[in-house]
């Protein structure tokens, strides 16, 4: 009896381990189905969204090589030195300090990485007018330069003999601002910008770096300040008569243009010890490589700011301000001046005080406009690149604007010339007989 018990006690057992197992398997089954659904729908979903990843990153790729073909065929040696820097250090420190025609690498992958989003291949038109911006330098320059030199060469020597009719104190500012604008161009077109448009590579091999920067920057702030003395004095003169014949003197003038000397070579020393005597060779503000820890430095950020606020930043302020106060006080006195004189009598005689006050004042706000027009674009794009690293401001200008701001710059150099060309009849006499004295002389030569 307990054999047959046993016996039954196995069976059941056998067979609801079997029933068990056979409803296991197809619950397995079944969820091994579901789970293959699942799968299936989520690699689906996972395809469909890698897709437009993977095509983004091929143009990414086709974007990257663009830009490589480019920097290869027009900078050749600055993109084998990159190239060369991120094989030795992995990229670590290629970002901070190689840089390929003023774009670091860093910037140079956000524009990158900004139109290989795009469906198309082409270049943004802000890259394409950068481009054709440094082919229009490489003629600019140095057509600048072979006009710039000799034309305020002539300035100065005409100016020097004092035959335009201006007086002394006004021929004195005006030398003054020749000369500035003459070591402007030979110390940053010249000795800067053409090697950094033509690549050439022994200006890298040249310690004298932060020299050259402190010098460049001392005659670009004397060029700057000069004018604004010289508007100053024209401000006095006409607005200030207790004043003028203090201030309005030859020796003042001396005084006022040594001073201001003196103050631009301090006020700049301090490049010496930011900068090492290393180029960069790249069309940047900065054309120097800075000391180790400077750029990060809340010092340098300090001290960069300044140098765009003192020059142009301020003097921009004071020439608004001047030539507004000296046209608000020539219309008042031009008024109180005709009611004084006899406007019926037919034959007065020419007003010479009120044709005087009027060249000065013409060459004044020619001078001053001539400035701000052609420095403003420079100054915005400077002030705010350094504002939009403190605040971290989300629109930043396009690079072009930094080329054009230092063509145009340059461009000032070369204008006042043809300013007092245009303005002072004397002066258009003396330019006109220096022109012609080399050909006289040839004619005489030649019979």
């Amino acid at each position: 009896m307990k054999e047959k018990i046993n016996s039954t006690i196995l069976e059941l057992s056998e067979k609801w381990n079997k029933e068990t197992e056979e409803k296991m398997d197809q619950q397995i089954m079944e969820m091994d189905a579901e789970m293959d659904v699942k799968m299936s729908s989520m690699e689906s979903g996972f395809n469909n969204r890698l897709e437009p990843i993977e095509k983004a990153l091929n143009q990414q790729t086709i974007a990257i090589t663009n830009l490589e073909e480019i920097a290869s065929t027009k900078f050749p040696t600055m993109y084998s030195r990159h190239s060369a820097c991120e094989s030795i250090n992995s990229g670590a420190t290629c970002d901070q300090h190689v840089f390929i025609k003023g774009i670091n690498t860093y910037e140079y992958r956000r524009i990158v990485f900004y139109f290989a989003m795009e469906r198309s291949h082409p270049l943004p038109v802000a890259i394409r007018i950068l481009l054709a911006l440094w082919d229009i330098q490489k003629v600019y320059y140095p057509l600048l330069a072979v006009i710039g030199v000799p034309i305020n060469l002539l300035t100065i020597a005409i100016l020097s003999r004092k035959n335009c009719g201006l007086s002394k104190c006004v021929t004195r500012y005006l030398v003054a601002m020749a000369s500035s604008d003459l070591l402007v161009i030979i110390i940053d077109l010249i000795l800067r910008h053409i090697p950094i448009v033509f690549q050439f590579e022994f200006i890298s091999f040249i310690p004298l770096c932060n020299i050259h920067a402190a010098l460049l920057f001392a005659a670009t702030d004397c060029s700057v300040w000069f004018t604004i003395a010289f508007t100053i004095d024209r401000f006095v003169a006409i607005c200030c008569q207790k004043l003028k014949s203090k201030y309005c003197t030859e020796k003042a003038s001396k005084a006022i243009l040594a001073t201001v000397t003196v103050l631009s070579l301090l006020k700049n020393v301090s490049w010496y010890f930011v900068y090492t005597g290393n180029y960069w060779l790249l069309n940047h503000p900065w054309f120097c490589i800075l000391r180790n820890n400077v750029q990060n430095s809340p010092a340098w950020g300090v001290i960069e700011f300044l140098h765009f606020i003192l020059t142009p930043g301020v003097p921009f302020i004071l020439i608004l301000l001047l030539n507004a106060l000296t046209v608000r006080h020539i219309l008042v006195a031009n008024r109180a001046r005709r009611r004084l004189r006899n406007q019926n009598t037919a034959d007065r005689p020419k007003d010479t005080e009120m044709e005087n006050r009027r060249k000065s004042i013409v060459l004044l706000f020619v001078i001053s406009g001539n400035f701000i027009i052609l420095w403003v674009t420079f100054m915005v794009f400077c002030i705010w690149r350094r504002l939009s690293y403190w605040v971290s401001m989300s629109l930043s200008l396009p690079f072009f604007v930094r080329e054009m701001g230092f063509m145009l710059q340059l461009l000032s150099c070369c204008t006042n010339t043809c300013i007092y060309a245009v303005t002072q009849t004397k002066f258009r006499i003396q330019f006109a007989q220096i022109v012609k004295y080399p050909f006289i002389v040839f004619l005489k030569f030649v019979k």
